[in-house]
């Protein structure tokens, strides 16, 4: 039978880092960034790749594109895949380019193109 004050026991460390990454594995959108940050500042994340999460809120399905909506809760973003489209009300996360198509005065038009998941 083993001793209480012999067996080994985790360090406040190893508890630490097993609870970090026991959050960010539970919470899909522990690092998302905000769409709402997007919108605000959109030329700062041109060309940047992010992951946002969100709702579905719209799906469309267009000859020359497929485009889905995401809220989350931030702000709204259309994120264009080549992937299939998502149901609306499903929650997802999204890994994709931040792409500016114009911008005119305080209008501008900001979407994200969905990289294809790795398999």
């Amino acid at each position: 039978m083993e001793d209480e004050r012999t067996r080994p026991r985790p360090s406040a460390l190893g508890r630490a880092l097993l609870l970090a990454v026991a959050l960010a594995w539970g919470c899909a959108a522990l690092f998302a960034t905000k769409i709402g940050d997007i919108e605000k500042t959109p030329g700062q994340y041109d060309g940047r790749t992010v992951t946002i999460a969100g709702k579905v809120t719209a799906t469309h399905d267009l000859l020359v594109v497929k485009y889905y909506e995401v809220n989350d809760g931030t702000g709204e973003i259309a994120v264009v895949t080549d992937s299939a489209l998502p149901k609306e009300g499903e929650h997802v996360r999204v890994k994709g380019q931040v792409k500016q198509a114009f911008a005119i005065g305080t209008a501008h038009l900001v979407v994200i193109v969905e990289q294809p998941p790795s398999r």
